[in-house]
């Protein structure tokens, strides 16, 4: 069997350019959120098929890299069902990993806990422009905090970590769960159609008003319902107050609205609004449905008009933690789209800025020993002065070896000859 130097399909090989900026920005973000009070931790890349299929991923669980069983465990010749040939999988997010390990280690652990974690994490999915089947989250989380303080800090620590990546002009698109299902029911679906209906109205930015009242009928929902739902969001189609347009919907749907919602969507934006560090829009879209199966209450995503797509998101998942431990913990995350975020500032060029001098030392070929210590000294005084040093052997094309060079940022290359 021949071997294969290409990288599986939907994962990338990363060259050092983009790795420079990779480390960069996972600096700048570890930073950011620590000055939040957020807490790194790890979990392991693999999790019990158990939890990765208990529907609590959406469309996440149909895209798991499942792992077979390993040794005498592994018994094909009678095995039956998949279960019997599998027994774990590799991590599609880091949410559900992090309520398990809060259920495992809450003991340990301060309360509310703000918890930071960056990891790979897998999904067979098709691969396209800034989505991968193998990418990197950037994950915030806040575990015990019932109120939108939560929210708040997470929408404000967020978005402080884009402004100091040199993002500008951004919106924070927020709605609630809750308005979802009162809108939903408000116009005559049942409740056990209403993923059903979401799973819909996720589509609108793509197949428009239009697109979505074609399919729900055609789905086999009322006409009057139909138009009864789409007509809630052109009342507000076009509103650029937030506030107002929370107010619009929230008298409209009265009592099918749960109480407090109203109050509690309204402060989220407003606070943020007002204690923004950075330039961006808070903006209450409420066709934004968040395909997680696991989300109870506000959800939100960035959308960045360069990509003219989500780059992150995140929500409320009160329930979660509780089907491991049986009660019941409030929970809040949101997740930065790192890979996408890396393939906008590639796209723009990106430079950072305040990068230690860079100088490349070319020795000649059979460069006699003692001197070569006198070389490499030198580098390391340099070195301890905060100078990045290159040592290496000169090549017969010196020239195209400096041109590589330059272009890798060496400011300075100084040549080491026997004579």
């Amino acid at each position: 069997m021949a071997l294969v130097k290409k990288p599986v399909t939907g994962m990338k090989d990363i060259l050092p350019e983009e790795m420079q900026i990779r480390d960069y920005v996972i600096g700048v973000i570890k930073e950011t959120y620590r000055s939040f009070g957020f807490t790194p931790i790890d979990t392991p890349c693999m999790e019990a098929i158990a939890n990765l299929s208990s529907k609590q991923g959406g469309e996440n669980e149909k895209l798991i890299f499942k792992v077979l069983k390993r040794g005498e465990k592994l018994k094909l010749e009678s095995a039956e069902t998949e279960a019997d040939l599998v027994d774990l999988g590799l991590r599609y997010d880091l949410t559900l990993p992090l309520a398990r390990f809060y259920a495992n280690n809450a003991n340990n652990l301060p309360s509310p806990f703000k918890a930071l974690q960056i990891g790979s994490v897998w999904r067979a999915d098709r691969p396209q422009r800034g989505r991968y089947r193998q990418f990197t989250q950037c994950d915030i989380d806040i575990l015990g905090e019932p109120s939108n303080l939560a929210e708040i800090e997470l929408i404000l620590a967020t978005t402080t970590t884009l402004g100091r990546l040199g993002f500008h002009g951004f919106e924070i698109r927020i709605n609630e769960r809750g308005m979802l299902k009162a809108m939903a029911k408000y116009s005559g679906f049942k409740e056990d159609s209403l993923e059903s209906v979401f799973i819909t109205l996720d589509k609108m930015d793509k197949i428009g008003v239009k697109g979505v009242s074609e399919e729900l009928e055609k789905n086999g929902f009322a006409k009057e319902s139909v138009e009864k739902y789409l007509g809630l969001f052109l009342e507000v189609e076009g509103e650029t107050d937030s506030m107002r347009a929370v107010e619009i919907l929230s008298e409209r749907l009265g009592d099918f609205l749960p109480e407090g919602l109203k109050q509690n969507l309204q402060e989220i934006i407003k606070s943020v609004e007002q204690t923004k560090s950075a330039d961006f829009k808070m903006v209450f879209d409420p066709t934004l449905v968040r395909g997680m199966g696991y989300y109870t209450g506000t959800i939100f995503e960035i959308a960045i008009p360069e990509f003219g797509g989500s780059c992150g998101g995140g929500g409320r998942y009160d329930k979660m933690i509780g089907n491991f431990t049986g009660n019941e913990v409030p929970a809040c995350g949101f997740s930065i789209g790192f890979e996408r975020i890396i393939l906008l500032l590639m796209e723009q060029g990106f430079q950072i800025q305040g990068q230690p001098k860079k100088t490349a030392y070319l020795i000649e070929k059979n460069y006699p020993a003692d001197k070569l210590c006198d070389v490499i000294a030198k580098a390391q005084k340099a070195r301890a002065a905060g100078e990045q040093i290159l040592i290496v052997r000169m090549n017969k094309n010196k020239k195209f070896q400096k041109e590589k060079l330059t272009a890798e940022g060496y400011e300075k290359i100084e040549e080491f000859f026997c004579r």
